[in-house]
């Protein structure tokens, strides 16, 4: 049968389809487990909770399903030298941003606090709790590391955006690689050259990476239907993994609008900009993203860039100009039919079973 993978026995799975694991607040133990239940292989993006956070979900989603499921994080969760940037680069980006802040009414804020990366405290944790599948975005985990998660049974799967990057996982040994194409939404997990250089398209990656790879290989990015889980298989995937078309389930943690917008004709156009976050990521095309394309120089670095716009946000939000705000949304959208997680995953198992050769 088309279902039976080297992915799914990897994973211990039955359908060779996986969740995107969002962050940001964006997944929910909810639609992991619907996912799970369902056969597939559920994802949480962790990287913005704490240590005790991780653990709590963890045990939400243990108390749902007994069923196979992944935890996410990013290796590398901030591009500012020493936490932050000089005052100069701060007023820069103050004054760039400025007329935005008065449209909305509300007052620039002060210079974002230091970050400090959260990345080694939440891997101890994934050691600890010892999930079935700990993937990760933004570079690779120290051999030590990985030879740990080995140790405890931890499935290790790695994201990439070009064939380099895909060596490099595979040289580390992890059990499965992410083909991250550029029609994806949200953030380009790039991680050895600039994400504007990395800009491959999933069915020319996983063609590459099915070539000169070992590892099985997951396929991501322009990825909603039945078809296209079939043609991911056909050249050469093992598996794919679903992003926008499970964020705009009602199970997501995306708000209505969010959710709604993903189904509206907004949804033909998106856009890579790193206007919102500090990275370049995908989401529908806003005014903001129009208005600073390569004007990147005066935007702060990941994550100072999202504490200093979630003021923005917020107000944009509760005055209905979504002109003004991200929605995380990739290329795919527009052939967006399910609200519900459960329907979502039987139509792309009965649709890809209708496609594909018993």
């Amino acid at each position: 049968m088309w279902y039976n993978t080297k992915a799914t026995e990897i994973l211990g799975i039955q359908y060779p389809i996986l969740q995107g694991p969002f962050g940001g607040g964006l997944s929910t133990a909810e639609l992991v487990t619907a996912v799970s239940r369902a056969g597939g292989l559920g994802g949480y993006g962790a990287y913005t909770l704490s240590p005790q956070e991780i653990v709590d979900i963890d045990q939400k989603i243990r108390q749902a399903t007994d069923k196979p499921y992944n935890l996410n994080l990013w290796v590398s969760d901030t591009d500012a030298v020493q936490g932050t940037v000089t005052d100069d680069v701060y007023e820069r980006v103050k004054a760039q941003f400025k007329p935005y802040f008065d449209q909305a009414g509300i007052t620039v804020p002060e210079k974002p606090q230091p970050f400090q990366s959260r990345f080694e405290n939440q891997l101890q944790v994934m050691l600890d709790i010892k999930p079935r599948v700990f993937s990760f975005m933004f570079g690779i985990p120290s051999a030590d590391v990985l030879e740990q998660c080995r140790r405890r049974g931890i499935k290790l799967v790695g994201a990439a955006t070009t064939l380099d990057e895909a060596l490099a996982l595979d040289n580390a040994g992890v059990d499965l690689i992410i083909a991250s194409g550029f029609e994806s939404g949200g953030h380009r997990p790039s991680f050895l050259a600039p994400s504007e250089q990395s800009t491959v398209g999933t069915f020319v990656l996983v063609q590459l990476l099915r070539e000169k790879v070992k590892a099985p290989i997951i396929a991501a990015g322009g990825i909603a239907t039945g078809r296209g889980v079939a043609g991911a298989l056909t050249l050469g995937a093992d598996a794919v993994q679903v992003g926008t078309a499970f964020l705009a389930c009602d199970e997501s943690g995306a708000l209505p609008v969010h959710r709604a917008a993903l189904f509206s004709d907004a949804a033909k156009y998106t856009t890579l900009s790193r206007a919102f976050t500090g990275r370049l990521g995908r989401g529908l095309t806003t005014q903001i993203a129009k208005d600073l394309t390569g004007l990147e120089k005066n935007i702060l670095p990941f994550p100072l860039q999202t504490s200093f716009m979630s003021s923005l946000r917020q107000a944009a939000l509760a005055q209905r100009k979504h002109d003004m705000v991200l929605f995380w949304g990739g290329q795919i959208a527009p052939l967006l039919k399910h609200t519900k997680a459960a329907a979502l995953m039987q139509s792309l198992i009965e649709e890809t079973s209708a496609l594909l050769p018993r």
